[in-house]
């Protein structure tokens, strides 16, 4: 079902011209964005303020929005505010007196960072924005969530099964739900390759690869200036797939890009032995 899943969903539909997007303010959905920006679309988008301690990634959402704009990119976009769910939902990205733990995801505690139900409840709402959009311009219109590979193993939201199961759920809940289409490209990618294909985005669009990203966040705890820490999970992912990808993070880190790549490599070595001890 999952390689079923990403063949038919890794592509945008023919003729479809307009997609609704779901935008966090991090790296995989803004990539996902340009992906979008590169082939033509109109793109609408859809963010979400669920009561997370890391709000500041909508912060820098709203500068790359402002930056696309300025070069000749507008994008619709809306932030739906479902706050209430902060303090109803039991996770370390929510609860203030909890710290998001360190490290690689795989480590069980990574667990922590799940929100339960998070992603079902964000894609309900952008597949009801999408069934609208299409309603209005008299057109089918694409779906379009950046998940990747790297989620599926603490994530079961991001998992190709829950995607099969719930975009079959909306067309049953639906009247005229063959107007909308999923897209997935990045299901079957790891963030490496997610940043491999925003730079040929970027080479297409005529950006700076460096001025988009140190547009976006993906760290889960930012210090009270928006730095990223460096430790979190989302963190050691992102500096790991810069590193492969043989460019510097343009974000900025509490520490220097020297000290959170090498933080972030012990995270990887020790992972890849096994060992639970961390690196200050």
């Amino acid at each position: 079902m999952a390689q079923l899943l990403a063949d038919t969903y890794r592509q945008l539909p023919d003729g479809v011209k307009r997609s609704v997007v779901c935008l966090s303010g991090g790296m995989d959905s803004s990539s996902l964005l340009l992906n979008l920006l590169a082939d033509g679309q109109a793109v609408y988008g859809v963010s979400y303020d669920y009561g997370q301690k890391h709000k500041a990634e909508l912060t820098k959402l709203k500068e790359l929005l402002a930056y696309l704009n300025d070069r000749g990119y507008p994008i619709e976009h809306q932030v739906v505010d479902v706050s209430v769910l902060g303090g109803l939902f039991h996770s370390a990205l929510t609860d203030e007196s909890w710290k998001v733990p360190e490290g690689f995801y795989e480590k069980p505690n990574m667990k922590e960072t799940v929100v339960p139900n998070r992603n079902a409840i964000f894609a309900a709402i952008a597949y009801g924005y999408a069934l609208s959009v299409a309603g209005k311009q008299g057109e089918s219109v694409a779906l379009a969530l950046g998940v990747h590979s790297g989620d599926h193993a603490i994530y079961p939201d991001c998992r190709p099964e829950f995607y099969e199961a719930i975009y079959q759920a909306f067309a049953i809940g639906n009247w005229d739900s063959e107007q909308v289409q999923l897209y997935l490209p990045y299901l079957s990618l790891d963030k490496h390759r997610i940043l491999q294909d925003a730079q040929q985005s970027c080479a297409g669009l005529d950006l700076d690869f460096s001025e988009v990203f140190k547009r976006t966040l993906t760290s889960y705890e930012p210090d009270a200036q928006g730095r990223s820490s460096g430790k979190t999970g989302s963190d050691v992912e992102r500096i790991l797939a810069f590193h492969k990808l043989g460019v510097e993070d343009p974000i900025e880190y509490v520490d220097p890009w020297s000290v959170v790549l090498e933080r972030a490599l012990k995270f990887e070595e020790q992972h890849v032995s096994g060992e639970d001890q961390r690196p200050n």
